[in-house]
């Protein structure tokens, strides 16, 4: 049996299942077995028992045909969640979920462009919206499947289909139209792309079944294969507010997804970031928006283009497409700077359903005007700094959750969002504030902020008596396929 995919150890790399490089001469194949029943399965997995490739085929399999019950879904995913996957069941998940729909082909000639990047999701990430487009602009083709908000985290999905007219449904023949004329496109599953990925994803956002390892890296990995890419980069996030607070179970995590990925054919690289802060300075729907264009105006904060630079670098280099990976940061930043990523993400926006003159004047209006464009919550409060000190930290966790309860997340499968809902950071961590100094800027639809939501967010805010300082990256270290060294 191959080693577990659970937190604590690293993971080795993969061996397809079937291999015998591993065993040794193995006598006749056995006759295929019956079919095992539903909660059979579902009995196997909740006592520690491990599945077969024909068993999680079957299991995904009654997702998708609508022959599983919520319940046993449900059921299923609180066993994975509980007992874990090995790395050989991991692969097999990836494998039927990915298969459970149609496969997306390209023209050959644009393989080594087919790039993509995804993120486990944290509070605040916008990155996404940002580098589709930098990356279309340095010449690749980016068929970005995304997914929507799980638990406190936003979702790529939520934040677009805050722009009036976006539709995240596109067929693979406009997926390819996108990105012939635009060079990227963002989109979510349909049911011909990872229909089983959709329905799982959906479950395990109401089921506390988020922070699985093999659920997450099957749901991530199965739809980039469907894209039949040449390199992929993982955002792997930690701290408070990420799937997984230690820096330690996300390294776990992001090299099951570089094995995993190995033993499925694709090139995978992951980045361990920080979540204990916001990314950027700006959480919510539509202010998340308002910043990713900011970014490609080659402003905004510091550590959304930092961010940006460093995955876009290390895709264009792990592609083929850069020397090193400090010349793709470049690159990507001179499409920030220069303007064109703005101008593919106009372009993929008209594309997508929205007006072209209301993509026009996003792309080209000043952020107050582009504030007007968009949905807006129907109050703002202020939050004052309770007393001197150095922002040492904004807690993320806290903020997120409030937000969520305001309207800006989910509590069940296909509730609907307020996409003004949302939270502006009016300092920066490292900054010197004074009493009464207003910090927060709450966007929301609601009469009034209550007791309890006021009293988390002001909890949020961590202050010290240290000397003011410069915020680090939230890009901590680069995890690296086994045949690659870094750069």
């Amino acid at each position: 049996m191959a080693a577990p995919v659970t937190p604590g150890s690293p993971a080795p790399i993969p061996v397809a299942p079937g291999d015998l490089s591993r065993g040794g001469p193995r006598g006749p194949p056995d006759l295929p077995a019956e079919p095992k029943q539903l909660p059979e399965l579902i009995r196997l997995k909740r006592d520690g028992g491990r599945l077969s490739e024909g068993d999680i085929r079957g299991f995904v399999s009654a997702v998708v045909d609508g022959s599983a019950q919520g319940a046993q879904i449900g059921a299923m995913l609180m066993a994975i969640r509980l007992r874990g996957m090995d790395l050989e069941e991991t692969v097999a998940l990836t494998q039927a979920m990915a298969k459970s729909g149609q496969q997306l082909e390209w023209p050959k000639a644009w393989h080594q462009q087919l790039v993509d990047k995804h993120s486990t999701g944290g509070v605040g990430d916008k990155v996404s919206l940002v580098l589709a487009p930098a990356l279309a602009a340095c010449g690749c083709k980016v068929p970005m499947i995304s997914g929507r908000g799980l638990g406190h985290t936003g979702g790529t999905l939520d934040k677009l289909e805050s722009i009036p007219g976006f539709t995240v449904i596109q067929s693979p023949e406009q997926m390819q139209g996108l990105l012939e004329q635009v060079g990227c496109c963002i989109v979510g599953q349909s049911k011909k792309l990872v229909p089983a990925d959709g329905i799982l994803y959906e479950a395990r956002d109401v089921t506390a079944t988020v922070d699985s390892l093999p659920l997450i890296t099957a749901s991530i990995l199965s739809k980039k294969v469907v894209e039949n890419l040449s390199a992929l980069v993982m955002d792997v996030k930690f701290g408070e507010a990420a799937v997984f607070p230690s820096q330690a179970e996300a390294r776990e995590l992001a090299r099951a997804l570089v094995g995993v990925g190995a033993g499925l054919g694709l090139r995978v690289a992951a980045a361990l970031t920080a979540m204990d802060n916001p990314l950027g300075r700006s959480v919510g729907h539509t202010l998340e928006v308002e910043e990713a264009l900011l970014c490609m105006d080659g402003e905004g904060p510091p550590d959304l283009r930092d961010l940006v630079t460093k995955l876009g670098g290390a895709l264009l280099w792990l592609s083929g497409q850069a020397e090193t990976q400090a010349e793709g940061a470049a690159r990507v930043a001179a499409t920030l700077d220069h303007g064109s990523a703005r101008g593919c993400f106009e372009r993929m926006l008209a594309m997508q359903g929205v007006d072209p003159g209301l993509a026009r004047e996003l792309c080209s209006g000043t952020p107050a005007q582009r504030h007007q464009l968009l949905p807006r919550a129907q109050r703002q409060e202020e939050l004052l700094a309770p007393e001197d000190g150095t922002v040492e930290q904004v807690r993320a966790l806290p903020l997120a959750r409030v937000l969520h309860e305001l309207g800006a997340g989910r509590s069940r499968a296909g509730e609907s969002l307020q996409p003004g809902v949302g939270a502006e950071l009016l300092v920066s961590v490292g900054q010197r504030l004074r009493r009464g100094t207003p910090w927060l800027r709450v966007h929301l639809d609601a009469p009034a902020l209550s007791g309890p939501q006021r009293c988390a967010l002001q909890g949020a805010l961590v202050l010290s008596d240290r000397a003011p300082f410069t915020a680090p990256s939230p890009f901590v270290e680069l995890i690296l396929p086994p045949t690659d060294t870094q750069q």
